[in-house]
């Protein structure tokens, strides 16, 4: 198996990719960064993503994706997506959820939560941090775990990566994409 693993999320200024019931707000959405992570989705082998996480883009029916769950004890296809399978890492390693999902290669797009984040933390090779500037989410759901009490940067750079120059992705509210990548 011959994987690059890249990690997306938005977050607001103080860390949060949602609010307190963990729902990502309007607030949260900018045409450039959906239109940024669309793209880079659809270069994607497979989508890693826990429950309360999901693109909700036009082609996201087609992506092949592992779905965490707790709730399963064996690797199954879920009944209401044929492209997704529920895993469950504390039964299966991630190489068998992909032997299972017939995925040997390519891009492994990881879009959280937070505790997803963190299963792929050291196996990162970018991790693409979109950042609202304007935006604040007091009481929501960090990025990472950890969060707020470290920052993103912070728990990145902890796991050996370093920023490089970032994007602009919306001028008017001043949201970036910036790639981190291994030292």
């Amino acid at each position: 198996m011959s994987f690059r693993f890249e990690g997306y999320v938005i977050v607001s200024a103080d860390g949060m990719l949602a609010d307190a019931g963990h729902v990502m707000p309007d607030s949260l959405k900018f045409e450039g960064d959906k239109l940024f992570f669309e793209q880079s989705l659809d270069r994607a082998a497979l989508i890693v993503h826990g429950r309360n996480s999901h693109e909700q883009q036009p082609n996201s029916p087609q992506r092949k994706r592992l779905l965490l769950t707790r709730k399963i004890k064996a690797l199954t296809v879920d009944p209401e997506m044929p492209n997704a399978t529920l895993w469950n890492p504390e039964r299966a390693s991630f190489e068998e959820a992909c032997a299972f999902a017939d995925v040997a290669s390519g891009l492994v797009a990881v879009i959280g939560g937070p505790v997803v984040f963190d299963m792929f933390m050291d196996r990162y090779d970018t991790f693409w941090l979109s950042e609202a500037p304007q935006v604040r989410l007091p009481g929501g759901e960090g990025c990472f775990v950890g969060v707020p009490e470290r920052t993103p940067h912070d728990i990145l750079t902890s796991h050996g990566m370093r920023p490089g120059a970032p994007y602009l992705l919306d001028a008017a509210h001043k949201v970036t994409v910036t790639p981190w990548q291994r030292k």
